[in-house]
């Protein structure tokens, strides 16, 4: 099969929903962009990314005979009124993501075969063993900052990556990450309320936020983080939020990516959800990831940081729950109301 047209491509992804598509050549990436990373422990408990390394390295292990990898991306940002105060990350607000890029992968993928039969092809979101933001950095789409979020001209680190292997050549490759423009600003490093930018575009997972209120469901947060919490429920924008590259958002007009019911809750409510009421909003968000009780829990250390004298009654009705880390974070709560 001769190379595919690159623009044909692209009309296709855009014609599926993508904002952005790039395409690189499915070599494998060096192994101490992988491993380092994991050998400084910066993984935290996410065992997952060092399992399966050979893969995320070299992508011709999960495709025989690949030849291209393309990405794509998303802009999800919104300022909607009735979510601006949300304690929930921004990608968080509307329909999960995942749901929202797989949809448009998939037809995207009916596209091509219908185009170009018999391709194989192998994608995934933001799930299987692949480096998205290595690979949207090698297509040209943007690069790696220093708040480890991938950077793009037009919609700024305000996007979403998906990946999809191909057994074809295209006719056009990326030539590598586009420019640094971070230049010597530190906004993000500054900012971070935890210290988890520890440069070069890594991240401490964990010192991060996201991961501590999102992955950590297990063990309590450190309470050295728990003060940081103060309008953190899930996710944490603060690095994007103050990176001058984001000054000029783009608004993301797909429905998909609009507010849920659930991100015009406060942090008092999402401490006193109900299970009927978690049932309510959650369910098809980002949210379910962290579960009932970690949601909860999350947002009663919100409620101990901001010492949100207001909240003591739910905090004295919760510090006698039967969940273990929600009685936990509620009598560490009632603690720093006292304090």
């Amino acid at each position: 099969m001769s190379s595919l047209p690159t623009a044909s491509l692209r009309q296709l992804a855009e014609a599926v929903g993508f904002d952005l598509v790039g395409f690189s050549r499915a070599e494998p990436i060096p192994p101490e962009v992988l491993c380092s990373w994991v050998e400084a422990g910066y993984a935290a408990d996410m065992d997952w990314m060092g399992e399966r390394a050979a893969e995320r390295l070299d992508v011709r292990l999960l495709l025989p005979g690949a030849k291209t990898v393309v990405t794509f991306a998303n802009n999800y940002y919104r300022d909607d009124p009735e979510a601006a105060d949300s304690p929930i990350a921004r990608y968080a607000r509307g329909r999960d993501y995942h749901s929202t890029l797989r949809d448009r992968m998939k037809a995207f993928r009916k596209a091509l075969q219908e185009t170009y039969p018999g391709i194989g092809t192998y994608g995934g979101v933001d799930s299987g063993p692949m480096m998205e933001k290595v690979w949207a950095a090698r297509s040209g789409m943007g690069y790696v900052g220093k708040n480890g979020c991938f950077i793009t001209e037009r919609y700024g680190s305000w996007v979403l990556l998906a990946t999809l292997i191909l057994d074809a050549e295209v006719d056009v490759y990326g030539e590598g990450p586009a420019a640094d423009r971070c230049g010597p600003c530190r906004r993000c490093l500054l900012s971070c309320p935890t210290g988890a930018l520890v440069g070069n575009g890594r991240v401490d997972a964990r010192a991060c936020l996201s991961y501590q209120t999102i992955e950590n469901r297990n063990q309590e947060v450190p309470e050295a983080f728990r003060v940081a919490m103060d309008s953190l429920v899930f996710g944490c924008d603060i690095c994007q939020d103050v990176c001058p590259l984001n000054r000029k958002p783009v608004f993301a007009e797909s429905p998909r990516f609009a507010p849920r019911a659930v991100a015009g809750l406060g942090v008092m409510e999402l401490a006193g959800l109900t299970p009927e009421q978690y049932a309510q909003f959650v369910p098809g968000t980002a949210l379910a990831r962290a579960r009932y009780d970690g949601l909860r829990r999350n947002a009663i250390y919100a409620l101990g940081a901001a010492r949100h004298e207001q909240a003591r009654a739910l905090l004295e009705k919760l510090s006698g729950e039967s969940s273990e880390p929600v009685r936990s974070a509620a009598q560490w709560a009632l603690l720093q109301l006292a304090s």
